[in-house]
């Protein structure tokens, strides 16, 4: 599928199309006009690489969020893909049906079996209208429920993958009951008592994000945003202006620097030079090293203390003074 790019992206994409003619040019040229091509190539590569130093080093709330939706960045499944082994994905929520927007299987990283859930979006119109653009059900959050209960059974660390903009605002899943369902998978992840860890990959996006996401510890890509509602939404409802989603991003504080600073998130997982869809194999690796080190060391307590803890971080968000000044 072809990228979209952003407007201030296209100095990069004037550069990545030189650098692809030039490429294009070298196969037919004679030794010393090659030569001086890949010379040429050369010096677009340093402009391009200075480009993504320089500007990915400074995005803004706004830039983070179009990044963290970007068309090409890794999903669920590509990070599944690269970094468990003896995935076997399981399906259904043994009352209603299957969620495709929800992806949930067992499988093993790094040597340790574990629990996998998480939301997939899908890449081109027909995958995103399977996936149903990352909104999962209630059925989808009752898959994930299913597998946190399985995890505690058998004692299994639960990881999740968040990555969606919300969960399906839809008349069906309301009739069938969202808000229960998101409720129940937050109650049923603190009730258990194995290692949990929630990764947001892509878009942490309301109770879509919180349902799979209340565990021991929460890691953040550095592009990616963890939000109570999408920036667009927020400029609807505070100024009647849905375009004004640049402002909004910045008032809602959603980056993961953000996130870390106010104590929602645990750690910043770094991304590959440029983004993660610029090098997924790179962000994958950083992604697998992180996951492991926490799980390591969720391992040595007992089951009471992990779920303790996980209480007492939740417990503590949100706490402010009353002469504290807000301004949007």
């Amino acid at each position: 599928m072809a990228k979209t790019w952003h407007e201030w992206e296209k100095p990069l994409l004037d550069l990545e199309e030189g650098i692809q003619k030039l490429r294009d040019l070298v196969p037919k040229a004679p030794p010393d006009k090659a030569a001086q091509l890949e010379k040429q190539i050369e010096e677009f590569e340093k402009k391009r690489d200075t480009f993504l130093r320089v500007k990915y080093g400074r995005l803004g709330p706004w830039e983070r969020t179009l990044v963290a939706r970007a068309d090409n960045r890794p999903y669920t499944l590509d990070y599944v893909r690269a970094i468990v082994t003896d995935w076997v994905e399981l399906h259904g929520d043994r009352r209603y049906g299957d969620d495709k927007a929800m992806i949930a299987g067992l499988g093993k990283i790094d040597g340790i079996s574990c629990v996998i859930v998480g939301q997939q979006k899908g890449r081109d119109l027909k995958q995103r209208q399977f996936r149903n653009f990352g909104m999962a059900k209630p059925e989808g959050y009752r898959k994930a429920i299913r597998m946190f209960e399985m995890a505690d059974r058998f004692g299994l660390p639960v990881i999740s993958f968040i990555d969606t903009p919300a969960a399906d605002p839809g008349v069906d899943s309301e009739s069938r009951g969202i808000s229960e369902a998101i409720a129940a998978g937050m109650s049923s992840l603190f009730g258990v008592g194995v290692p949990t860890i929630a990764v947001i990959i892509g878009e942490g996006g309301s109770g879509g994000a919180i349902g799979i996401g209340a565990c021991n510890r929460v890691l953040m890509l550095e592009n990616s945003i963890y939000s109570v509602i999408p920036p667009e939404g927020c400029a609807a409802i505070l100024w009647r202006e849905p375009t004004a989603g640049d402002k909004a991003a910045s008032a809602l504080k959603l980056t993961a620097q953000h996130a870390l600073d106010l104590g929602l998130i645990d750690e910043i997982i770094p991304e590959s030079f440029g983004g993660a869809h610029r090098n997924p194999a790179e962000t994958a690796k950083n992604v697998e090293e992180a996951v492991v080190r926490h799980l390591r060391e969720l391992m040595v307590y007992d089951r009471d203390t992990l779920r303790t803890d996980r209480y007492a971080k939740f417990r503590a968000m949100g706490v402010f003074t009353a002469d504290e000044a807000f301004t949007l």
